[in-house]
């Protein structure tokens, strides 16, 4: 495509889900649930057909020499499908919040004011790898009552196509418009461009994919951006502490998958339990192949772990989000240097304490700045599906409008509703 054919192109399609949103923003609930519902309907009578397209991304991934991790994500296994179907459906079965009124309160002049969440209108998503993320916008987007418009990596386009046919069926089959989700069909960076400078027609812009594509996106965007960086996440092994627990959830933590954002890339380890978790969770990680790179009291003890692959922590490694069987350890002397290290070199994203201490968890939860924190749980969970949320739309670690998982409520807005009685002011 020409330089003018692509702004051509995204200026109809922009045009195009303008006006959807204002369709999609007065769509009863009852239809936008029987979308949902056919969505996932489709996915599953479609498994074989959409991995023959998956099949051809993956191919052409492998042929470039693309990395594992990004090859993973890739994938539309029947699991990531029925996954997906699932979330349709989760959301289908949850409240419909555009319409309700939130605060309504009194005021001494007699009107009544409050808040009623509305939709926010068009998002636009850009992301890389995952094409799952095309059902999630998607029906993150039914459900919420926008429109979006879609932008996937080259590398999973066949996927997103295919994808992308049979959310545009289930909108159509239920009465709703086509042009609620779009997927944008080229490949060519340039229409990044154009999206992402179109506030006539794009209210937000959602980038998921590398630190790369996202700071280009918060350097160049002409619209507000939900966004986050990367996914630095520590897991916290405190004084006192539950060893066999902490052993399990800092295991799960970091080897459950190593690709996603929640994965653990760092542990910090209170001096007082060191000497008996270290040696048990080191061999966990010396058997799944994990290398652990710590600071020199962490790898003293780590030694005498049989077959443990093992190298001296530099000071960016405590800032590195790996994606890859590494992990950062450090012996901190307790909750205020576990806290400290995390504020100072984590990125925001989800930090763990895994602690006896009833104190320690609360202070852990009130000082980590970072957009989900948790307790005796592993940061694997930051996830929209696992919060309930439906579906993920993706992670914000920015303060303002959504942080954290981005679901339903932070693809809406509140807008002041009055409600009088002849009142007139004085």
């Amino acid at each position: 495509m020409t330089a003018h054919s692509i702004a051509e192109t995204l200026q109809t399609i922009g045009l195009q889900a303008k006006t959807a949103s204002a369709l999609m923003a007065k769509a009863p609930t009852a239809v936008k649930n029987t979308a949902l519902r056919k969505l996932a309907a489709l996915l599953r009578a479609n498994v074989q057909s959409l991995q023959v397209d998956n099949a051809r991304d993956l191919e052409r991934a492998i042929a470039a020499g693309l990395a594992e991790p990004m090859v993973d994500r890739l994938k539309l296994t029947p699991k990531v499908l029925e996954t997906c179907a699932q979330g349709c459906e989760q959301l289908a079965a949850m409240p419909d919040v555009i319409g309700e009124i939130i605060g309504m309160k009194q005021q001494p002049s007699g009107i009544r004011v409050g808040q009623m969440r509305v939709p926010i209108g068009v998002f636009g998503m850009i992301f890389e790898s995952r094409p799952n993320v095309t059902i999630e916008a998607a029906s993150l987007s039914i459900k919420s009552g926008n429109a979006c418009v879609l932008r996937g990596g080259s590398e999973a386009i066949e996927s997103n196509k295919a994808l992308a046919r049979l959310v545009q069926q289930a909108l159509v089959e239920s009465g709703l418009p086509a042009h609620a989700v779009q997927l944008v069909q080229t490949t060519d960076r340039e229409a990044v461009g154009h999206l992402i400078t179109m506030p006539q027609y794009v209210d937000v812009i959602i980038p998921r994919g590398g630190k790369g594509l996202i700071e280009r996106i918060r350097r160049d965007a002409k619209v507000p951006v939900i966004k986050h960086l990367d996914g630095n996440c520590h897991t916290y092994v405190d004084d006192p502490c539950d060893i066999a627990m902490a052993v399990k959830v800092a295991d799960n933590a970091k080897t459950n998958k190593f690709s996603p954002c929640n994965a653990s890339e760092g542990l910090l380890v209170a001096r007082g339990v060191a000497a008996e978790f270290l040696p048990r969770i080191g061999a966990i990680y010396a058997a799944k192949g994990v290398e652990m790179r710590g600071c020199p009291e962490a790898l003293a003890i780590l030694a005498a772990v049989p077959g443990a692959s093992l190298k001296a922590a530099t000071e960016q490694d405590w800032f590195e989000e790996y994606l890859a069987p590494v992990i950062s350890v450090k012996v901190v002397s307790g909750v205020d240097e576990a806290i400290a290290h995390i504020n100072h070199y984590g990125s925001h994203h989800t930090d763990a304490i895994l602690t006896r201490d009833h104190m320690h968890a609360q202070q852990f939860l009130r000082e980590v700045d970072s957009a989900s924190v948790m307790v005796n749980a592993s940061t694997r969970f930051a996830d929209g599906f696992e919060f309930g949320l439906g579906a993920e739309i993706g992670i914000s670690t920015d303060k303002f409008h959504a942080r954290g998982p981005v679901g339903i409520e932070g693809l809406t807005s509140l807008k002041y509703v009055v409600l009088g009685d002849g009142e007139v002011r004085g």
